[in-house]
């Protein structure tokens, strides 16, 4: 490989993820603005006009701040782990066909399912290298939060992968042709649409970092610059599920237009967050038993009898013609 296709994939990865870092700070403003207007005030509106270069002076207050670091902690894993944490959620966009994927990958559902994976790492380390207790307790609880709702999710993976005869994502807009699996297969849907929900760590499953109880859970030894990797990492984290359940579930239409594809995919993929959002503002938190209880007694239950019943249809349901 010469230096002109390495710097050609180096720029088509930034051509990713500038937009998506960038995404990561409005985000930050919708959610406090929407949150703000449903109880009943502004949000923030000081920061620029409307408070829309409020994520700027955020990122610049965290940037700039004094890293700390405490003296008890394991210096060189406690620094790692939030660009380890980063790094993951950078490299969980690559396999997405927007309309083009960075890397075009046989087996991108199988890559995912593995940084999906190793984003437990980063949490049960940030715990570990704090020396901390209560960072560990909130490091251990998020970790098998993770870990249980992630057999749910490869589970519904495998399902959805037998319908589309293959574990590449382009393969999904054929698949769905006539129908979205969406409705062909709405029980998934709706499993999965919550195990990302706990996947997240976002309301009501966000026992890891109840700030109630644990004050911020595995990052609470956290500050500036550090800190704010992990914050951009779960956020990046939330667009890419919502992202990679508007390809699986809403068929953006890959076969159409590729402008047409961006904006189908951008609009559904916004309305699915903005949803994320309204939980936050309605639910409230979950006990860690009900937590468990609702994937171990009901989920796994339930999505292996639909793996069992849409494993052995011979054809995928969705992509049968209308006559058929």
């Amino acid at each position: 490989m010469n230096l002109l296709q390495i710097l050609t994939h180096i720029t088509n990865l930034m051509m990713i993820f500038i937009p998506i870092l960038v995404a990561v700070a409005f985000l930050t403003l919708l959610e406090r603005k929407i949150l703000g207007y449903m109880q009943l005030r502004k949000g923030p509106n000081i920061v620029g006009p409307y408070g829309l270069l409020q994520p700027i002076a955020d990122g610049i207050k965290l940037f700039i701040k004094e890293p700390i670091r405490p003296s008890a902690s394991s210096p060189i894993m406690f620094t790692i782990t939030p660009t380890l944490a980063l790094t993951l959620a950078l490299l969980a966009w690559i396999p997405l066909p927007m309309p083009n994927p960075a890397a075009n990958m046989n087996l991108g559902l199988l890559f995912l399912m593995a940084i999906s994976s190793m984003t437990v790492y980063t949490i049960l380390w940030s715990g570990w290298a704090s020396n901390s207790k209560y960072a560990l307790i909130g490091a251990l609880r998020a970790v098998a939060q993770t870990i249980s709702y992630e057999v749910t999710l490869g589970l519904i993976l495998m399902c959805l992968a037998t319908q589309t005869g293959g574990y590449t994502l382009q393969l999904f807009s054929t698949t769905q042709e006539y129908t979205w699996l969406a409705i062909a297969t709405w029980p998934l849907a709706m499993m999965w649409f919550v195990s990302t929900l706990a996947e997240t760590s976002r309301t009501p499953f966000d026992l890891s970092e109840g700030e109630s109880e644990l004050v911020s859970g595995f990052n609470v030894e956290y500050a500036g610059g550090m800190f704010a990797m992990l914050f951009i990492a779960e956020y990046a984290n939330i667009i890419m599920m919502n992202a990679l359940t508007c390809i699986l579930f809403f068929n953006p239409g890959l076969n159409t237009n590729p402008n047409m594809f961006t904006l189908n995919l951008m609009a559904k993929t916004t309305v699915l967050t903005l949803i994320f959002l309204w939980i936050r503002a309605s639910y409230p938190r979950f006990r860690y038993d009900q937590l468990m209880h609702l994937l171990w007694k009901q989920f796994l239950p339930l999505t292996l009898t639909m793996c069992l019943l849409y494993t052995i249809t011979p054809t995928a349901i969705a992509s049968l013609p209308p006559n058929t």
